[in-house]
Parts: structure tokens; sequence; C-alpha cells
């Protein structure tokens, strides 16, 4: 492999994006950078371009104008879409180096309710849970009496980060339960909603990069998502990311 010799396209627009892209800025393989639709930070390390990352007919655009030898897809709606599938199928660009799962991969971020099966078929250690629906939510409601607070509701699909709710008090779970069923604010990501049993302890992201046969771990991230000092309040997309994290031993 040569020095300057690859293209490298990023898809996204949060911090995960501008962190990845000033690493890979680094790289002595690195020939030019793109990101789509990036923001004000890889602005001034990279070359933004302005896109939907819903389109993919501008993403292959992208990839044929600018010769992009690696594609890194940052969020998760286009991985659960299949747009690593959808680049592999195409024989225009199939050659292309993709970062990020295919849509059967995908799915463990893409359904709660797919990623407790997984872990439970594959004895994954996990929190007990149950899976119901937000149409018919009397069942769900009946399943909380059985359980002691705090009370944790997921949305089955993907929420940007909000889709967990950790509730006290059943009142308060209860009035989730109904605000889920009534104003459908969610859309099809609510429409499946799983209930577990709360877990205590310090919640950690340990990350891989495989290709199937061989991986790398990298170092572990600890998220804050509460919007409120202390850890209180509903959760966010995400307040600030820490790695690697000084308690982890």
């Amino acid at each position: 492999m040569e020095n300057n010799s690859i293209n490298v396209l990023i898809l996204g627009s949060g911090g995960r994006e501008h962190a990845i892209a000033w690493k890979i800025k680094q790289s002595r393989f690195l020939n030019k950078l793109f990101v789509a639709p990036g923001n004000s930070g890889t602005s001034n390390i990279a070359t933004n371009i302005d896109i939907k990352i819903s389109n993919y007919n501008s993403i292959k655009t992208i990839i044929l104008e600018n010769k992009i030898n690696v594609l890194i897809i940052g969020p998760e709606d286009p991985l659960v879409d299949g747009l690593h599938n959808m680049c592999k199928n195409d024989k225009e660009i199939e050659h292309v180096i993709i970062i990020g799962p295919k849509k059967e991969g995908a799915m463990l971020e893409g359904s709660k309710y797919f990623a407790k099966k997984f872990m439970q078929q594959n004895q994954i250690p996990t929190a007990k849970y149950k899976k119901f629906e937000a149409q018919n939510i009397n069942p769900a409601k009946s399943y909380l009496k059985t359980m002691s607070p705090p009370y944790v509701i997921k949305l089955d699909g993907l929420a940007a980060g909000k889709g967990v709710f950790i509730c006290e008090h059943i009142k308060e779970a209860n009035s989730v339960l109904d605000d889920l069923a009534i104003n459908s604010k969610f859309g099809k990501a609510g429409e499946t909603i799983v209930i577990e049993e709360f877990l205590k302890g310090i919640e950690m992201s340990v990350f891989i990069l495989t290709n199937g046969s061989s991986y790398k771990i990298l170092p572990v991230a600890k998220d804050y998502k509460r919007i409120g000092e202390n850890d209180t309040g509903l959760n966010t997309g995400g307040m600030g990311a820490v790695s690697p994290v000084p308690f982890m031993n």
C-alpha cells in the first residue's frame, strides 16, 4: 500500500463522525477525506458534501466521482436500511471497503427484541425481559405489577438514543406506556416495546472491529446520556463520552 493512496468517505454529521475523521486525517495512507453531510468541525479537516444519507444514488455518485476506496458508515439508520448490502450488490462500487455491518448484523442495533433473543440463544448474560405491542398496552401494564422498581421501558426500534425510559415509580412507567400507545411520537420505532428488569451498575461500551474471521478490540468508552446533572432525567442521543475510561480495569 502506497503512502497518500486512499480516498475515504465518512457518512454522518455528529461528534462520532468528527472524531473518526480527526483520527483518519492523521494516517499516512490518506489521500483525500470526505464527510457527508458532515458538520462545522469536520469542515476544518475534510471536504463536507451536503447530501441526505438516505439517498443511495447520491452516495454512489460521490464514491464514483471521488474514487472512494473506503466508506465508513457512522449512523445506525443507513446500516439498518441495508446500505452496506446495496453497495456490495452494485457492480460499479462493489470494490469499496465498507466499515459498518450488513443489514443482518445491524439488526442487533435496529431491534432491541432481536438483540435480546440473540443474547438468549447464545447464552450471553442479559436482563430478563418481555415484548409487548403498543397498540395493546394493558398486558404491559400487568407485567409491570410483577416487577420491582426501577422499571426499564425500551422502544424496539431506532430512536436516536432517546428510546429508553428508566422509571422510579409504577405510575411514571404507566404514564410512559400510555404516551407510547396514544401519541405514537416515535413512529414505527415505538410499535413494539421491550420491558426489562433494571440492572444496577456502570454502563460501558466495548467496540470491536471484525471482518468475520479476525478482530480488533478498541478502547472502552463511557457514554453519558441523561440530560440532568448527576445522571438524572431523560436519555438523550448522548451528552458526551469519555474514552479510554480512567476507572476501567
